[in-house]
């Protein structure tokens, strides 16, 4: 029997708490892992209920039902053919919701799975669609989900101008929250007068073993975009995302996505043998593994990549030791050893943006790719600047807590 249930659930479960949509026009905001306990889409569930009204429904990057595999694929509008209401891209032509979208509903259901990362671009459509509900006098309900990477905090804070589509406010990488305490983060900081309700998860305990953050077997999981196949990439994610800002491999084309790395001329040994010697402490809680693999697409398509498995599936996964932000950052630092003139920064418009590294972008802001660079920066510089981040962000975000 499932104990842990979500915010969906205890919206569908109980009519009392669906009362006040009584007479209103609702939308829906979902993907694929918008799943009911019984593995029914939201989209779905809430059509079948006889006291709502379902009037629109929208879908984030790569859809609604998760048809886009890559980044800056966009997705078009279109007719949902069971149900016969319009869905609305928030990929597309448009990052925010327009004036006519917004005139379709008057209450938006916000049902998103989340991994607990900065950049997963969820986070900023929430962001977008709270700004746009204040500015048109319109209802949010957030129905909340899991943290799937749990509460540990890590990572430095997005500094102010470093603001985009993978960088929605002053967030470290790994932030802690769930969607719902997220919600409420956005309209206290941005000051948005809007009608915001967050459905509550019932039974969800953070910090509980195994799952330290999902309910590892009650629930199903089900990818919430495409490379994000399993819970061990979710705890990966906050590192393992700044590959995309460089040239090597972070998995794209094999089973693994964002659980290793690596490129064709990198020596995986020696890489693994740098970083020990630089930071043996920024490599517990987790096991990692020297291998092999050749990507079927995306970077290094179709050539033998030497890497590393990053493997937190097992007994020796340490969840508060854990710390992938670190690890990842130590490994560009060890490349940077090891091979000084490697190429790692990929210079490409990331996101739609032109002018800054994707690196940058990725951690909103050039100080973890400056410390990469400079030869005479130690770990303990990128740690006392994270360090002193962390420490903010968990005082700023305390108030936010619903669980735990």
């Amino acid at each position: 029997m499932t104990r842990t249930l979500f915010g969906l659930d205890r919206l569908l479960a109980d009519p009392a708490l669906r009362r006040p949509l009584a007479g209103r026009r609702v939308a829906l905001l979902a993907h694929p892992a918008s799943v009911t306990a019984d593995l029914v889409h939201a989209l779905d569930a809430l059509a079948a209920l006889p006291d709502l009204k379902l009037t629109a429904a929208f879908g984030p990057q790569h859809g609604l039902r998760g048809d886009k595999q890559d980044n800056m694929v966009e997705s078009p509008d279109f007719l949902d053919p069971l149900h016969g209401i319009p869905v609305f891209s928030l990929y597309g032509e448009v990052r925010r919701p327009t004036d006519a979208m917004m005139s379709t509903f008057d209450v938006l259901l916000v049902d998103l799975q989340d991994l607990g990362c900065r950049i997963y671009t969820f986070i900023t459509t929430l962001r977008y669609v709270l700004e746009a509900a204040a500015r048109h006098g319109k209802s949010v309900w957030v129905l909340d989900r899991p943290n799937p990477a749990g509460r540990p905090v890590e990572g430095t804070l997005l500094r102010p101008g470093w603001e985009s589509f993978v960088g929605a406010g002053p967030l470290p990488m790994r932030h802690g929250l769930t969607m719902g305490e997220l919600a409420r983060w956005f309209a206290a900081t941005l000051e948005l007068d809007v009608d915001l309700q967050v459905v509550d998860m019932a039974g969800w305990q953070p910090d509980a073993a195994p799952g330290h953050g999902w309910p590892l077997g009650e629930r199903t999981w089900v990818n919430p975009s495409p490379n994000a196949p399993n819970l061990w990439m979710a705890r990966c994610y906050a590192g393992t995302v700044m590959l995309e800002g460089t040239t090597l491999s972070e998995g794209r084309g094999t089973t693994r996505p964002l659980e290793l790395f690596g490129a064709p001329d990198v020596d995986a040994r020696a890489l693994l043998a740098e970083m020990r010697a630089l930071a043996p402490d920024w490599l517990t809680g987790c096991r990692l593994r020297e291998c092999w693999f050749e990507p079927t697409f995306h970077k290094h398509a179709g050539k033998l990549c030497n890497g590393i498995h990053i493997h937190v599936e097992d007994g020796a996964y340490g969840h508060a030791a854990f710390r992938p932000w670190r690890l990842q950052a130590l490994a560009f630092k060890a490349l940077r050893r090891v091979a000084p003139g490697y190429p790692l920064w990929r210079d490409f418009p990331y996101e739609y943006e032109h002018d800054r590294l994707a690196i940058d972008l990725i951690n909103g802001s050039p100080l973890l790719r400056e410390w990469v660079d400079d030869a005479a920066a130690e770990p303990g510089d990128l740690d006392a600047l994270a360090a002193a981040d962390e420490a903010a962000w968990r005082e700023a975000s305390a108030p936010f807590l619903r669980y735990g």
